[in-house]
């Protein structure tokens, strides 16, 4: 686990915290929409690879 996918973890974790113990105020909501963008984004980084293999054409 990177520290991308902690921050993302972080902030869903002060969302939750925020939004449904402490009915904070409308902004706190940002929380979630960048946790989430931000854990999706880390998961796809993450799994791509790092040098896409190209293979020349066949020749005939």
């Amino acid at each position: 686990m990177d520290i991308g996918m902690i921050a993302a973890f972080a902030l869903l974790i002060l969302w939750a915290i925020a939004a449904l113990l402490l009915e904070g105020p409308g902004w706190v909501h940002l929380f979630l929409t960048v946790g989430v963008s931000l854990l999706i984004y880390r998961i796809v980084v993450r799994g791509s690879p790092k040098d896409p293999v190209v293979r020349a054409p066949d020749r005939k």
